[in-house]
């Protein structure tokens, strides 16, 4: 594909995911069948040995190829140009830049302009640019020998913006991100709950790990170089308030994580946590909610990739068919959880 700055293996699994963020960046040619798409088409994906990515509709053309009827790739609306004009805008900012002025140049008022952002991504555009600058820094951390190396492959201007940012989104500090949590504490108890054991780990920014049937060595393997300290006084309290949350379920946003993921990610955690106790949702619902209708397998994996549970509730999550679909400590859990939730509502 002509377009450097997209992989074909980042652009195959933005066609996975029917991520609307990369329609207009580059276009899907299907060899089997002679046309090409929208990277968001709803059409059955191809297998992928067929598959063959372009800049634009031009270059499929002159390959041979003809465009979709279904998803028109050759059509960009406006709201399409003004999400992608002001992506562009906050991946070449590398940061946060205010709703007025994106709003302004795209043409849109800023209320206006927040609902189309959100629709295309998933995400608000400061949001958008948080997640972004998140994954940036986990990508040159891993695997950087010098923190400070990083630090300007990440295109920031110095170490104090870089640390600054670092410790607000996440969490540990740049080298312990490097180094598997090292110079980072972390403390952890393993309670009987009545759901059955349950592993509660905490940095010092807040819960890292919620987990059932785990132990000592689980969350060592996540962090080894971590040090991991068992129970203590100021840890107590934070974990009264997480046993309270499985047990007596209610509005427990206040408790802090201590969590990353890809945009993405993000924004099917932030969907998640607004599934009042009580309710579910399916799959297709997550992902609609998030601007993605098509990317159901990719709300899935996204729920999957919860690590603390209970908090991000993903076990309210169910299939379309209302089934309990899966579940990564069993549907048996899974199914206490909504019952007692349910439980506590009519109580």
């Amino acid at each position: 594909m002509s377009n450097a700055t997209i992989s074909d293996d980042e652009a195959w699994m933005a066609v996975l995911a029917r991520d609307r963020a990369f329609d207009g960046r580059f276009v899907t040619g299907v060899l089997s069948t002679g046309i090409y798409c929208r990277p968001s088409c709803s059409a059955r994906h191809p297998r992928r040995e067929n598959v063959r990515f372009f800049a634009d509709g031009t270059a499929a053309r002159a390959a041979g190829l003809r465009a979709c009827l279904r998803c028109s790739p050759d059509e960009v609306s406006r709201d399409e140009r003004a999400a992608l004009m002001a992506i562009e805008a906050i991946k070449a900012a590398g940061q946060t830049l205010a709703l007025t002025d994106l709003a302004a140049q795209c043409g849109y008022s800023p209320t206006h302009f927040q609902r189309v952002f959100a629709r295309a991504t998933g995400l608000s555009p400061a949001a958008y640019a948080r997640a972004l600058q998140k994954e940036r820094m986990a990508q040159v951390l891993t695997g950087a020998e010098r923190v400070t190396d990083a630090i300007y492959d990440a295109g920031f201007s110095g170490p104090s913006r870089f640390y600054s940012a670092a410790e607000e989104r996440l969490g540990m500090t740049p080298s312990a991100w490097v180094n598997g949590g090292r110079g980072v504490t972390i403390r952890w108890a393993v309670v009987d709950t009545l759901m059955g054991a349950m592993l509660v780990a905490a940095t010092g920014r807040g819960v890292c790990r919620l987990s059932f049937n785990e132990d000592e060595s689980a969350l060592r393997a996540r962090f080894p170089e971590a040090v991991l300290e068992e129970g203590g006084e100021g840890f107590a309290a934070l974990l009264g308030e997480v046993v309270a949350a499985v047990e007596a379920p209610g509005d427990h946003s206040h408790i802090p994580l201590d969590v990353k993921g890809t945009a993405f990610q993000e924004a099917v955690w932030q969907a998640l946590r607004r599934i009042p106790p009580g309710e579910t949702r399916s799959y297709a619902q997550i992902a609609a909610q998030v601007g993605k209708p098509g990317a159901v397998r990719a709300a899935g994996s996204a729920n999957g990739a919860n690590n603390v549970a209970v908090l991000i509730p993903c076990h309210r999550v169910i299939r379309s068919d209302g089934s309990l679909g899966g579940y990564a400590y069993g549907l048996e859990i899974k199914q206490r959880l909504l019952d007692k939730e349910r439980e506590t509502n009519r109580g």
